[in-house]
């Protein structure tokens, strides 16, 4: 999995009734934009992560 800083982190709910949660990508810490990446949530709260198969990234589209 590659991310690039900006792009967004959708994680899936693994049970029922746990939601999935967005996280935008505010570092990269691996080499050639692979994990662990440093994420801010949309409570503010920053974490790092390093994203398993239920998790998809959204690029960010340059303009």
């Amino acid at each position: 999995m590659q991310a690039n800083v900006g792009d967004t982190l959708l994680v899936h709910g693994r049970t029922v009734g746990q939601h999935d949660k967005v996280a935008e990508v505010v570092e990269v810490l691996g080499q050639g934009g692979n994990p662990p990446f440093r994420v801010r949530f949309e409570d503010g709260h920053e974490a790092l992560m390093s994203p398993g198969p239920d998790t998809v990234v959204r690029h960010h589209e340059k303009t």
